[in-house]
């Protein structure tokens, strides 16, 4: 793939001087094979915008820093390879590259995402043996290492309408961390029962099982079924569930 492509970039920050709700700015950009749109994004900023702003560290899809919209879609920009996006382009329309619209704008392409912080900070660590040598079977292992190739790119939570379109921050935890409280609720040692705020303080219930959040995984982690589903299962099996809940009253009275 050779010649020039337009890209419209979003511009602007919250403080900005008389525009403070951004404005789509084009950049002409010579194409050279093999690059993915954060290569554009870098020889802007080389060519054109040295003040463009955006986040990125490893170039590799393992540090889920340069998560944006590229023509609508939340992606890696170091994971989007051009010559797809040119596929999917009309010819004469620009690429459209746009921060993440969940989050509060920083400025250009950065966004803050400190919520996702203090949310990771809320959950009640991993509570196993006092011993460290912790046993346990292989195909145990295999169902939580699904879970910890999550990068928190935090793509998932971007395209989830529960937080995208409601803003329900301080209710709902979002994908990435359903897939958090999974791995520690079905870690064989663990002894912390965190089903209650699963139910109350996280809001499992406002999911509706979309599968938005799996289909834009760059990880490839099947969120739904294997966490936000085995989740919402433990919550009714604990709330809602007669015989479990008669279960419970006569294991209680024994």
């Amino acid at each position: 793939m050779s010649g020039d492509v337009t890209f419209r970039v979003f511009r602007g920050s919250p403080d900005s001087v008389g525009d403070p709700f951004g404005k789509m700015v084009d950049y002409t950009v010579e194409m050279d094979e093999g690059m993915v749109v954060l290569d554009v994004i870098h020889r802007i900023q080389a060519e054109h915008a040295p003040d463009l702003s955006c986040r990125w560290n490893c170039k590799a899809g393992k540090c889920g820093s340069c998560s944006a919209e590229v023509n609508g879609k939340p992606v890696l920009m170091c994971m989007t390879r051009m010559e797809d996006i040119m596929e999917e382009t009309p010819e004469d329309v620009p690429v459209l590259v746009k921060p993440m619209q969940a989050f509060p704008l920083v400025k250009d392409l950065v966004t803050d995402v400190s919520w996702a912080y203090e949310t990771d900070r809320s959950i009640a660590p991993i509570n196993g043996p006092e011993e460290m040598d912790w046993e346990f079977k292989q195909e145990e292992a295999d169902r939580l290492q699904e879970f910890r190739s999550c990068i928190e790119c935090m793509l998932c939570v971007n395209t989830c309408h529960v937080l995208r379109e409601h803003q329900k921050f301080d209710e709902f935890a979002g994908p990435r961390f359903f897939v958090r409280l999974a791995s520690l609720e079905m870690h064989p040692l663990d002894k912390v029962s965190r089903i209650p705020e699963i139910k109350d303080d996280f809001g499992i219930g406002y999911c509706n099982i979309t599968k938005c959040c799996t289909e834009v995984c760059p990880a490839g982690i099947n969120i739904t079924d294997n966490a936000i589903i085995p989740l919402k299962e433990r919550v009714v099996t604990e709330y809602y569930d007669p015989l479990a809940m008669l279960a419970r009253k006569i294991g209680i009275k024994k």
